[in-house]
């Protein structure tokens, strides 16, 4: 019995017992499986740095051509933003895809980057919107006082405090009578060189402050005395009353929002604007040049760039200059400085 059971006791020893080198295996793997392991995150960390070294070689290359546009182009500004809101968000996408976010720029003097719109649209407005880049701020003022065309959609009846529907009612008057004869036999007296007083509500200054700043903080703002503008053409699109459809091209300085109360006040009523678009500025046209947001690229504006230098005149074209940034120099474009916004009337200029 005691034999058998020592027999047992052998015969199971024999089992748990590892094989002669089992354990130097075992090791052995385990370092493998280490090496191979530390390896492989060896190889990732260099491909991460890689592709970082290889994204920044991109934002660089697009830094380099962000700074050095130059030139005029349009964009499409929808309702609701300002024009210098726009401005600010076109600026800042073009920034964040060179890699050159604004916060950073703004801890240093630098002008690097120039960029700025030569006719203010109002926020109730949309339509085009001509932006200069780089020289091309240069050439805003010739913008601002060149022709403009306009679809308005003017209200009979109401008058407002802003001259348009985002104002407050200020006067109620039948229109009942009124026949779309009745419109186009006065818009002649609307053609030509006129005599117009500008909007309270307006991007014109007082003591260094836009009227429509001193208007919104409730002070007593005496009205522009009436200066001459310019009306090319004319016309009453549709008339379906209340409202009237106008297709009117100017000069420089004029406001439809004074076109439309005047009208309605020649018509023995009042009216407001409704709906106001500007359809074209100087060669630029909504429909053919103004890009639109999801087109704001720094590759999209180069084109656009290029194509609407060939509609402007000679004199006012920009020569090609050679790119005065280096890699080197864009790399570091985050002690880069663009400064605040200036607003000159409607030019409006960030350096």
């Amino acid at each position: 019995m005691a034999a058998a059971e020592a027999a047992v006791v052998s015969s199971s020893s024999l089992e748990t017992a590892p094989a002669p080198g089992t354990a130097e295996r075992a090791e052995t793997a385990a370092t493998t499986a280490a090496t191979t392991a530390a390896t492989a995150a060896a190889v990732a960390v260099a491909a991460a740095a890689r592709t970082g070294c290889e994204a920044r070689v991109v934002k660089a290359a697009l830094a380099t051509k962000l700074l050095s546009l130059s030139g005029v182009f349009a964009v499409h500004k929808p309702k609701g933003p300002t024009s210098a809101e726009l401005l600010n968000r076109l600026k800042e996408k073009l920034l964040a895809e060179a890699g050159m976010p604004s916060p950073e720029w703004t801890k240093r003097k630098k002008q690097t980057l120039k960029i700025g719109h030569g006719g203010t649209l109002d926020s109730a407005a949309r339509g085009v919107l001509v932006v200069g880049i780089g020289r091309g701020t240069k050439m805003l003022t010739s913008m601002l006082s060149g022709s403009k065309r306009y679809i308005a959609i003017g209200e009979l009846g109401k008058a407002t405090d802003t001259l348009d529907s985002t104002g407050k009612v200020t006067e109620e008057k039948p229109y009942d009578k009124i026949t779309q004869e009745d419109i186009e036999g006065i818009l002649q007296k609307f053609t030509g060189t006129i005599m117009q007083v500008p909007p309270l509500y307006s991007a014109l200054k007082k003591d260094g402050q836009r009227l429509s700043t001193l208007m919104k903080r409730g002070e007593v703002v005496e009205a522009k005395p009436a200066r001459p503008v310019t009306v090319y053409s004319i016309s009453l699109q549709k008339f379906q009353p209340p409202f009237f459809t106008l297709d009117v091209e100017c000069g420089g300085g004029f406001y439809i929002r004074s076109l439309v109360s005047d009208i309605g006040k020649e018509l023995s009523s009042c009216a407001n604007v409704l709906e106001l678009t500007r359809t074209k500025q100087g060669p630029f046209t909504l429909e053919e040049h103004a890009l639109p947001e999801d087109k704001w690229t720094i590759e999209d504006v180069a084109q656009s760039l290029e194509h609407c230098s060939s509609l402007l005149p000679a004199e006012l074209t920009l020569k090609k200059s050679k790119p005065e940034e280096s890699d080197e120099q864009v790399l570091s474009c985050e002690y880069m400085t663009l400064n605040e916004t200036k607003v000159e009337d409607d030019v409006s200029k960030t350096f």
